[in-house]
């Protein structure tokens, strides 16, 4: 019982720093983000499912860690010339370059972030027993025919989209 609520919290710690890692990367709205976000975490969620050793989730959790701190300087000076490009004005001098050269750091990030995440991937992908890599598939194989359940679900049951009156109209 306790080493199974230990090895819980150092895997639970090791997705934690996984998440903050890729979502200070993306910034405001973390995994989802509006960026067609949903995509990572519940690759990381299912290694919590595969009996890891002790060994494997300290390999996992340094794999994390130092990818994390690998890319810290990128995501601060990305964080800073965003903030940056918000304190302007769009009647500023020197707005539309600031905005061309954001987006353009943006886009570089997004493909570095994407890279990484395959190699973090990969790499925590390596540290599984073939078993562990069996049970891992057939995790992922669950998790897509519970989503393609909830999408059905929700294309069955749209959201009503008729709106409470305001003021003016219920005179």
């Amino acid at each position: 019982m306790r080493k199974s609520l230990t090895l819980s919290l150092v895997l639970a710690s090791a997705m934690a720093l996984t998440t903050l890692a890729v979502s200070a990367q993306q910034g405001p709205g973390g995994w989802h983000g509006g960026h067609g976000g949903g995509h990572g975490h519940g690759q990381f969620m299912a290694l919590s499912k595969l009996n890891l050793t002790t060994a494997q989730q300290t390999s996992i959790k340094q794999i994390v860690q130092t990818s994390f701190a690998q890319n810290k300087t990128q995501r601060q000076a990305l964080h800073q010339q965003r903030e940056a490009f918000e304190a302007m004005t769009p009647d500023q001098v020197g707005y539309q370059a600031a905005a061309a050269s954001l987006a353009q750091a943006e886009g570089a990030a997004t493909t570095q972030r994407v890279q990484q995440r395959a190699t973090i991937r990969a790499q925590i992908y390596a540290v599984l027993t073939t078993q562990q890599k069996a049970q891992y598939a057939t995790l992922k194989t669950q998790q897509e025919a519970r989503k393609a359940q909830w999408q059905q679900f929700k294309a069955q049951n749209p959201v009503s989209t008729t709106a409470a009156p305001t003021s003016s109209q219920a005179q």
